[in-house]
């Protein structure tokens, strides 16, 4: 079974994305506290991962490129999901290495869709 974690301070959205991914098949990991999200990351081992950025310490830009600083995770697709939707915060989100940019509120159709798509591509 393919294994997402959900970065995202804000419980009802990792609720949210949780109820959606579950429903699609997936088995998903909820971290609310983006200073546990590498060592989560670790435990769990994650195929892919859906990320926040307006987080407090770290940030989600920096947990990103935290993330891509560990060999193990160099690779795994990594989806911004974020209310941010200027230029300038993609830019530097793609910079720390996402590979995808959601902007919420979003469609389920659209969270899937670049899921597989980030999947198919790894």
């Amino acid at each position: 079974m393919t294994k997402i974690l959900m970065v995202d301070d804000d419980k009802l959205v990792t609720d949210l994305l949780d109820k959606i991914l579950r429903s699609e098949g997936y088995e998903t990991t909820a971290v609310n506290d983006s200073a546990k999200a590498i060592e989560t990351a670790r435990l769990v081992v994650p195929d892919l991962i859906l990320l926040d950025l307006m987080m407090p310490q770290p940030d989600g830009f920096r947990v990103c490129r935290m993330l891509r600083e560990l060999p193990e995770f160099s690779r795994t697709p990594i989806i911004i999901v974020t209310a941010l939707d200027d230029s300038d915060s993609r830019a530097v989100a793609f910079g720390a290495g996402a590979n995808d940019y959601l902007s919420k509120p979003f469609h389920p159709d659209e969270l899937s869709e670049k899921i597989t798509a980030a999947l198919e591509s790894r």
